[in-house]
């Protein structure tokens, strides 16, 4: 990923927040020469023992089939972004561009073939996002259900060798730039781009 001096974060702590908040992430690999790319979500583990990622796919998408070899697999996680005019700058000339937060994550996959273990991943990711309302649902309601569906998955793991963080968040810029944009975005009626104004408040440089 190209990543200019003003926008690279090598924070661990900062890029795993953000691979956390923003975990529908983009698997992609390369099969036959060919790019292929599956929009899932998945689980961010950072363990002791190395840092790790769990997600599954279908089993009738053919992509799984090249997680079991040794090929790097790349995992792109991307949080907020938004337009930048350049009327929101303090000063002038100024063109328009793109701010935007985005992690890419490196390593190695095995397939998870033990039942048991595919039915930890579902459950660990639907026990994740079930977490945030009231009424919880829990897969163990459906158990039966849940067991007739499983064969069509299947469960990976990833394992971390690497990652590349890029924060482009008007670093570059002046305090007052940055502060014209930040303000421009908080009054936005979409919560893309309010979201990313705060993001510019924690991490922009001062």
């Amino acid at each position: 990923m190209y990543t200019p001096r003003h926008f690279k974060v090598d924070d661990p702590n900062v890029l795993f927040e953000l691979m956390r908040r923003y975990s529908f992430a983009t698997l992609v690999t390369v099969e036959e020469g060919v790019p292929v790319a599956t929009h899932l979500p998945v689980i961010v583990r950072r363990e002791p023992e190395g840092d790790r990622l769990l997600g599954h796919v279908a089993r009738a998408n053919p992509q799984w089939k090249g997680l079991s070899t040794t090929r790097e697999v790349l995992v792109i996680f991307e949080g907020p972004h938004a337009y930048v005019s350049p009327s929101w700058y303090a000063k002038a000339p100024n063109v328009p561009t793109w701010n935007y937060a985005v992690v890419h994550a490196y390593g190695s996959a095995r397939l998870i073939e033990e039942p048991a273990a595919v039915v930890d991943v579902l459950r660990e990711l639907t026990n994740l996002h079930e977490s945030r309302f009231e009424q919880p649902w829990r897969m163990e309601s459906a158990e039966a259900y849940v067991k007739g569906l499983q064969g069509g998955i299947v469960a990976f793991e990833l394992s971390i060798t690497r990652l590349e963080g890029k924060l482009k968040l008007s670093q570059n810029k002046s305090s007052e730039d940055r502060a014209g944009v930040i303000a421009a975005l908080r009054r936005s009626e979409d919560a893309l781009d309010r979201e990313l104004a705060e993001l510019m408040a924690r991490h922009a440089s001062p």
